[in-house]
């Protein structure tokens, strides 16, 4: 019901001021809004393909780098590399990945749907080089913002690594 009131008003305030008739009730339009008001209340967003799951790494990389409100030259370096390193690119082709992966996460709503991807993606026994990827991002400029950390102890349990084996990567990454 509401579905159906919601697009009969955006219809009727799109005629109005475009100066469309009643005659003219755009079935383009109808189906426009019907696509965005199913996208916007959608209990669950559709999972990025298998293939996008790159793309989702490095957004929530690039996410966890701007936590703190700085992304400085050290942190896309970082994010360069893990790129380069993990899916064997070249440093080109790991700049076009990671600018690809900075619109991708400046146009998502949510984290979730770049964790869901990598979960989707990456077996388990593996999710703890994705956290080792993160917090290498993290603190490749040897502060642990608070920010930052809050974010990285919320997207762990998201991939299905627990609070100790973040903790453990964490100290593993420090180390270094």
């Amino acid at each position: 019901m509401l579905n159906i009131l919601c697009t009969a008003r955006i219809t009727h305030l799109y005629r109005a001021e475009s100066g469309l008739g009643l005659l003219h009730s755009g079935p383009y339009i109808k189906s426009m809004f019907d696509d965005l008001f199913k996208r916007l209340t959608a209990r669950d967003p559709a999972p990025l393909p298998d293939a996008d799951a790159r793309v989702a790494l490095g957004a929530l990389m690039v996410r966890l780098a701007r936590t703190d409100g700085s992304y400085d030259q050290d942190e896309i370096a970082q994010i360069d590399a893990v790129l380069m390193q993990r899916y064997g690119l070249s440093t080109d082709d790991a700049a076009a990945l990671r600018a690809q992966c900075e619109v991708a996460e400046t146009e998502a709503p949510d984290t979730v749907r770049f964790t869901r991807a990598i979960k989707d993606a990456v077996p388990y026994e593996d999710r703890e080089a994705v956290i080792e990827a993160l917090w290498s991002v993290v603190l490749v400029d040897s502060v642990r913002d608070d920010h930052e950390d809050a974010m990285l102890r919320m997207v762990a349990p998201l991939l299905g690594v627990t609070d100790q084996e973040s903790h453990k990567v964490r100290l593993r990454v420090m180390s270094r």
